[in-house]
Order: structure tokens, then C-alpha cells, then sequence
């Protein structure tokens, strides 16, 4: 056999050395049972600062409407506020307590002059007829008036002489005080009198209790 040209030869050696270099990287094999791992993410791009948090801005939209209370209109807010009209005082109640009057008489003459204790809602004291004269005063009790209001000033009396009978009432009644003076010098007065018969004494004499 022949030998082989010297510039075949070179050639063949360096393909095989070229070959031998590059076949080792390429054939290695993997490890064997080897889990590949994966490290934890440490980004900071997840994490959001405490401060960074607290300064987003809420949108208003966000609010729920139902938490809001509606605005009232300015007049309707004046209007509320406004006080209403006084209202009318209650009726009179028929368990009226603390009515207790005084009455001092004078010169209606024997059996009628004196000084008498009534008390009325119930009705006691020394006065010679007690329920009589608590009905009587009942029945010209009116709120907003006076039970026993003077004769108006300019009043106009007939002249009549109705004796020199006079009455002095003090006390409380229907929760108001009473200091009131009564005669019988005039029609005016005889009838602001006898209106209040048998509280006052009428012209026949009182009988003793």
C-alpha cells in the first residue's frame, strides 16, 4: 500500500482535532435526579411603600352615596327653624289642684260679713256652701281671661245703690294668684257681684255651716 500524500494527511488531523473540541460540550449529558430551583422574586416592583400607599388620592366617586347626607335647601332649613305660631293653652283639667281662696266680707250685714277659707277640686273649707261655690267659679272660668277682673274703666253703669256690702278675695286659682276687690256701688258692680253667687254672698243672709 502506498502512503498518503503529506497535504492529505495535515488535512485529516485537523478535521479530527476540530471534532474532538467541539464534542464534549455538546454530548455532556445533564445531572442525573437534579430538581432545578427557582429563586424567590426580590423585585422591588411588587412592593408598595407604607408612605406611597397613604398618599394615593380616593376618587369622590369612590364614597358611597348612601352615607352622604342630601343638602337642604335654604329655605327649607329656614323654614324648620322658624318658631311656630303660640299654641292655645290646654283645656281646664278636672283634677285641678292647689285652688284655695280667701274671701273677706264686709258690711253685707249679720250672717254674711266674715272672713271664709274655700278649697275647691275637692271642695272643703269653712265656706257655708263649698261645692256650690266651687261650681260657680268653675263655670266663669275661662283661659285667657281674668275669673275675677275689675269692672273695665270705661264701662258704662247705670247709678244704682246697691248697698255698702264689700268682698276681698286672695289666693290661687286655675294656677294664677288673685287679689281682687268687689262692691256693690253701681249696676256694673252689683252684676260682677251676683255673677259669682253663692262664692260671694247673694242679698239674703249666709246660713252657718
Amino acid at each position: 500500500m502506498s502512503a498518503l500524500p503529506r497535504r492529505g494527511t495535515a488535512s485529516l488531523a485537523v478535521s479530527l482535532l476540530c471534532g474532538l473540541a467541539a464534542t464534549p460540550a455538546a454530548a455532556a449529558p445533564a445531572p442525573a435526579h437534579t430538581t432545578p430551583t427557582r429563586a424567590a422574586s426580590t423585585s422591588p416592583a411588587y412592593a408598595i411603600p407604607a408612605a406611597a400607599a397613604s398618599a394615593i388620592p380616593v376618587p369622590a366617586t369612590a364614597v358611597t352615596p348612601a352615607l352622604a347626607a342630601p343638602a337642604r335647601p335654604a329655605s327649607a332649613a329656614a323654614a324648620h327653624d322658624a318658631p311656630g305660631p303660640a299654641l292655645p293653652p290646654p283645656p281646664l283639667p278636672d283634677d285641678r289642684t292647689g285652688d284655695h281662696l280667701t274671701l273677706v266680707v264686709h258690711g253685707a250685714g249679720p250672717g254674711r260679713d266674715g272672713v271664709r277659707q274655700l278649697f275647691c277640686h275637692p271642695d272643703s273649707g269653712d265656706h257655708p256652701d263649698p261645692a256650690a261655690a266651687c261650681r260657680v267659679l268653675d263655670e266663669n272660668t275661662r283661659w285667657g281671661q281674668d275669673t275675677f277682673a275689675p269692672v273695665p274703666p270705661d264701662g258704662i253703669c247705670t247709678m244704682i245703690d246697691g248697698g255698702p256690702a264689700t268682698a276681698h278675695v286672695t289666693g290661687h286659682w286655675a294656677g294664677r294668684p288673685v287679689d281682687a276687690d268687689f262692691s256693690r256701688r253701681n249696676g256694673c258692680e252689683i252684676a260682677r257681684w251676683d255673677r259669682l253667687v253663692p262664692f260671694l254672698p247673694s242679698a239674703g243672709a249666709w246660713k252657718s255651716p
